[in-house]
C-alpha cells in the first residue's frame, strides 16, 4: 500500500520560508507524478503543483511563483519549499501521488504563517 507521510509544518513569521518534506513507501516511486495540494480554513483544497517523474514541474497561478516543488528519487522524497510566506498561505497541506487512476493522499502538515 501506497503512504505518504509529510513533514515540515509548523508556525513561520510573514515573510519567511518554509520546506516541506513528503516520504513515500509501498511504491516505486521514482515513476510517478507527485503533487502538491493545500486547504486553508474555510476553503476550498487547492492546487499547489505537481512534479513528473522527470523532474518537470508545474505550478497552479495562485502560487504567485513563491513556491517551488523537488524531488529526490533516491529518496523516495518530494519537496515543497516555500518562500516569503504571507498570512494566507496557512492551511494543511498534503501531498500526493498519481499513478493514472488512483490518487494517493497523506495525512497532511499544517503550516501557519503569523503576522
Amino acid at each position: 500500500q501506497v503512504r505518504l507521510v509529510e513533514s515540515g509544518g509548523g508556525l513561520v513569521q510573514a515573510g519567511g520560508s518554509r520546506k516541506l518534506s513528503c516520504v513515500a513507501s509501498g511504491s516505486i516511486f521514482s515513476i510517478f507524478t507527485m503533487g502538491w495540494y493545500r486547504q486553508a480554513p474555510g476553503k476550498q483544497r487547492e492546487l499547489v503543483g505537481t512534479i513528473t517523474s522527470g523532474g518537470r514541474t508545474n505550478y497552479a497561478d495562485s502560487m504567485e511563483g513563491r513556491f517551488t516543488i523537488s524531488r529526490d528519487n533516491a529518496k523516495n522524497t518530494v519537496y515543497l519549499q516555500m518562500n516569503r510566506l504571507k498570512p494566507e498561505d496557512t492551511a494543511v497541506y498534503y501531498c500526493t501521488q498519481r499513478d493514472g487512476f488512483d490518487t494517493y493522499w497523506g495525512q497532511g502538515t499544517q503550516v501557519t504563517v503569523s503576522s
